[in-house]
């Protein structure tokens, strides 16, 4: 982490927005497509932190990051199917206390199969990227599978609580209720991400066990069992990135999170690998730069973020925050 923040990525954000003002034309229709990209890219963070942490903080490439995804939506959808009075109520206070628990149980089990997961997968591949690679898109598979002895290959549907549906007017705008959630979401983890990492205790003694792990254990701290937390805590973030994204699409499937983690890569290319300001800048950008090629011009849709992310290496070859060791 750099204790000077460069603003110059950070402006990137509003800069893209306002070039494509122009060429959307409607303010209203821009703002729409503004904040529903801001939206996606507060849940495509969600999702990247976890394997940020993971990589910034213990150097693993973990490919099976997708199968926590997966899980975690699997298992809201669950607990939301046994909830169908506070969802289908029209209180939105009502529909999340349904929605939090579901994301509690969420996070529950993913850490705790995140912990399954380091421990025999994980562990015996450390410092061998090449070994973790493919051991864990090993990993990946038999997730994929278990899931569907569980909840079956077939898509399910997640729809949205009755509460968080629909539309709210910014002026002329239509904005989806549940967008601007995601957004309030996607700053919460933020904000603690980065209050953890930078102002607590904890924080210091991973940064010092990433920077000089032998000084650390020589003054007594078991750098191991702060590494294995790092990696059941990034496994629950994506286990609440993948509910936030089951219910952004209203179904999840099996091969959800193999489908996400192509996202997942481009916005920690982009970011600078481990910074999680830099996975911020990436998951907006990627997001922002979705909805409005998907308006403007839908073929291009598939191929804009692999553009956007040749066009920042181009400038910033170690992505906008490379993260120093």
């Amino acid at each position: 982490m750099k204790s000077d923040v460069d603003w110059m990525p950070v402006a990137l954000v509003p800069v893209l927005a306002l070039l494509v003002l122009p060429f959307v034309g409607s303010p209203s229709t821009w703002v729409t497509l503004t904040v529903a990209g801001l939206a996606m890219g507060m849940i495509i963070f969600i999702i990247a932190s976890g394997l940020t942490l993971v990589f910034g903080l213990m150097d693993v490439l973990n490919f099976g990051h997708g199968v926590f995804i997966a899980l975690g939506a699997f298992v809201a959808t669950s607990v939301l199917g046994a909830m169908g009075d506070w969802t289908g109520s029209d209180s939105l206070v009502r529909n999340l206390l349904a929605v939090l628990p579901a994301m509690l149980a969420a996070m529950l089990v993913a850490g705790a199969i995140g912990l399954a997961f380091e421990r025999f997968i994980v562990r015996p591949v450390y410092g061998n990227h090449l070994k973790q690679i493919l051991i864990t898109m090993g990993g990946m598979i038999i997730g994929e599978e278990l899931i569907k002895v569980i909840w079956g290959p077939q898509q399910i549907p997640l729809p949205l609580p009755v509460g968080m549906q629909g539309t709210l007017l910014l002026g002329d705008a239509a904005v989806e209720k549940y967008r601007l959630i995601a957004v309030v979401v996607g700053i919460a983890v933020f904000a603690l991400l980065l209050w953890t990492l930078t102002r607590t205790k904890l924080g210091l003694l991973i940064r010092a066990g990433v920077q000089d792990r032998e000084m650390v254990e020589a003054l007594g701290y078991r750098i191991h069992l702060l590494f294995i937390g790092v990696f059941v805590a990034g496994s629950a973030l994506a286990g609440l990135g993948g509910v936030m994204w089951g219910l952004y699409q209203q179904n999840v499937v099996p091969q959800m999170g193999a489908h996400v983690n192509v996202l997942i890569f481009i916005v920690l290319i982009i970011g600078g690998l481990g910074s999680t300001t830099g996975a911020l800048v990436g998951a907006l950008l990627v997001g922002l730069m979705a909805n409005y090629t998907g308006f403007l011009v839908p073929k291009m849709a598939l191929f804009s973020n692999i553009l956007l992310m040749m066009a920042i290496l181009l400038w910033r070859p170690q992505g906008v925050y490379a993260l120093s060791r």
